[in-house]
């Protein structure tokens, strides 16, 4: 055997030479063909080692058209907490949704976060694992973007982040499910272009009333008031803040088969159809109200004497 791969690094010297190859290319075919002495004694050869696979992640933001103010601040939080994001124009057609993972594969994302606006400013995130799926659609409330809060806390641009899942997520198949997307889309990998190689912040998901609550908190291991004392680590909040309703688990990218279905979620259009229904109750109320009044006066009316007014004047 020895023999053989000695022959065989020969060859491969005199092809190197016939093409004029140059030292390092002398060295590199050497490499290439170089054998253990032990291999003419029996033993095995050192298998290399396979290298590392490195986390790729990346994130394709967009939104579609009819965005308000708000929805593009938050977008805008979003991309600067996410260094490993990549911002695209929006997406005029809502119906369309087949053209998401067609756009994801153009960028070379494998993550899709899709805001989607409809009327009376209601405001819809998909979140998708590209090509196949799953993917999330759930509802955005109570908004609140950096601008708006002016917390004290501050992080570094393209940090790092911590991410931090509250127990319950362990506790349901839809929560378990949503850690480990979120863990895909929200996780910076160490070797995005724009990460700094910092962690100072912590980014937190808890499941309160079957809604996800999100928070950013900055973490400071002194105490500003005495800098010179014991490390002691803190959170302060630096914000985005939103609550995200899960409505429901798709099997595929924007689409597919229904893997689960929230059962307590009610459409915005519902809540406001009952809030016009009980305006109309008042409305109602108020009008029986007027009626009945009307009815008793009349009912209270006395006839008309000999002495009335009417009649002595007549």
């Amino acid at each position: 055997m020895a023999s053989v791969l000695k022959a065989q690094k020969a060859n491969v010297s005199k092809a190197a030479h016939s093409n004029d190859i140059k030292g390092k290319g002398k060295r590199k075919a050497d490499n290439l063909m170089d054998v253990d002495e032990s291999d003419s004694s029996g033993e095995e050869a050192e298998v290399p080692v396979a290298k590392k696979r490195k986390n790729k992640q990346r994130v394709l933001l967009l939104s579609s058209r009819g965005v308000t103010h708000r929805m593009r601040h938050l977008m805008n939080d979003i991309e600067v907490l996410l260094p490993h994001v990549k911002k695209d124009s929006k997406l005029d057609s809502k119906s369309q949704l087949h053209l998401l993972p067609e756009l994801a594969d153009l960028h070379n994302c494998n993550n899709t976060l899709y805001f989607e606006a409809r009327r009376h400013e209601d405001l819809y995130l998909w979140a998708a694992k590209m090509p196949n799926g799953p993917s999330i659609k759930m509802h955005v409330q109570n908004v609140h973007t950096m601008d708006e809060l002016k917390m004290t806390g501050n992080c570094l641009k393209g940090s790092r982040g911590l991410l931090s899942f509250d127990k319950s997520f362990e506790d349901t198949e839809w929560g378990k499910l949503t850690k480990e997307l979120f863990t895909h889309i929200f996780g910076v990998p160490s070797t995005a272009r724009k990460a700094k190689p910092f962690v100072d912040h912590i980014l937190t998901f808890s499941i309160v009333d079957q809604k996800i609550w999100f928070r950013n908190f900055q973490i400071i291991e002194k105490d500003p008031l005495a800098p010179n004392g014991p490390p002691q680590t803190t959170l302060v909040e630096i914000g985005p803040r939103f609550v995200l309703t899960p409505i429901r688990i798709f099997e595929g990218a924007f689409g597919g088969a229904t893997v689960y279905s929230n059962p307590e979620f009610v459409t915005p259009a519902a809540v406001r159809t009952a809030i016009r229904k009980e305006q109309g109750k008042k409305y109602n109320i108020r009008k029986d109200a007027e009626q009945a009044s009307n009815v008793r006066k009349e009912q209270r009316k006395r006839d008309e004497d000999e002495l009335a007014v009417s009649k002595i004047f007549a």
